[in-house]
């Protein structure tokens, strides 16, 4: 990634010299230089609130209200993991971060997720179907409040950062439900390729 950053920097300069635009190209690079620490300290405050929120929630005991409010529905998305298991704690905490925006939270819970799935797998040298569907769920990453993408407008300036909620809502809804969807069709199509193998 970082050689297709220097390759578009240098070809930008060298276009910029050819066309005599050069001044234009530095002065955008330091207007882009400006506008990203700008970005960076709006996201520090909103990502520290956010954070904080998270941490009031999980020690109010919070996350175990949002557990067992959806316990019904990862009974049934995760009918292989016992229902004592603290991985199903950690994937309603995951769950959360995700749909509150924050994708920087939700990563360090979801590699705990995943470390306490892995020793509920039987086979280790594969992952388990809980395994599969819990990581496409983190990768649709439903959200109500796109945290990061607001803090990301508003550094930048934009005039309503809210206004991307809704989209936001409706396409990580479609996401969400389509990796449920598609994890559960092919849990069913690889259990049924196991037994035509046996």
């Amino acid at each position: 990634m970082n050689y297709i950053f220097y390759f578009l920097i240098v070809i930008s300069i060298i276009a910029g010299a050819v066309n005599g635009k050069l001044p234009d190209v530095v002065n955008s690079i330091l207007t882009g230089a400006e506008l990203s620490v700008k970005v960076a300290f709006s996201l520090i405050g909103i990502m520290a609130f956010w954070l904080g929120m998270m941490r009031i929630a999980e020690k109010a005991g919070l996350v175990n209200i949002i557990a067992k409010c959806i316990k019904p529905i990862t009974k049934w998305l995760f009918k292989d993991i016992p229902q004592d298991s603290p991985a199903l704690g950690n994937v309603a905490l995951s769950f959360s971060a995700n749909a509150l925006g924050l994708a920087n939270a939700a990563t360090p819970i979801g590699l705990k997720v995943m470390e306490e799935l892995q020793q509920e797998n039987k086979n280790k040298e594969s992952a388990s179907d809980a395994m599969c569907m819990f990581l496409g769920m983190c990768t649709a990453g439903f959200q109500l409040v796109p945290a990061t993408v607001i803090a990301i407008l508003v550094g930048a300036g934009a005039k309503n950062p809210t206004e991307i909620i809704a989209p936001t809502m409706i396409v990580t809804s479609i996401a969400f439900i389509s990796a449920i969807i598609v994890a559960k069709i092919f849990s069913k199509i690889w259990k049924k390729q196991e037994v035509i193998n046996d």
